[in-house]
């Protein structure tokens, strides 16, 4: 039986950008589906997150405390949640999201690039 592979993006913004591995998920086809997308970064703690267009439900698996440089979806604001370090509602060092997401993936290499991304900045999302 022949096994999907995972599904590689860029994540793009004006000052750098980066790829992540995606797993095979319900949330992570309807995000293929909807690339290239362009959206507007907002910042959150050492998270940034931005708008997707795509609405999917919760998944089983969702979490609110994930490992730096996880690629999550955060079902409550349609948006895909790339957290680098703590967030306003973290306990110590962790990376707690607003509410549980789905968790579609990780970040290739050092997640604190993304400490360069600015709010408000253009971003971009395609398949690498």
């Amino acid at each position: 039986m022949q096994t999907q592979s995972p599904v590689r993006i860029r994540i793009s913004w004006p000052a750098g950008n980066l790829t992540a591995d995606l797993d095979d998920t319900p949330t992570t086809q309807a995000l293929t589906k909807a690339l290239p997308l362009v959206s507007t970064a907002r910042t959150w703690g050492e998270e940034v997150y931005f708008d997707t267009g795509i609405a999917v439900p919760r998944e089983t698996n969702a979490r609110q405390v994930v490992e730096p440089g996880t690629v999550a979806f955060w079902t409550d604001g349609d948006a895909l949640a790339l957290p680098y370090g703590p967030t306003p509602i973290s306990r110590g060092d962790e990376c707690r999201l607003a509410s549980p997401c789905n968790i579609l993936g990780a970040i290739d290499g050092d997640p604190r690039l993304l400490a360069t991304v600015r709010d408000g900045d253009p971003v971009r999302v395609e398949l690498a």
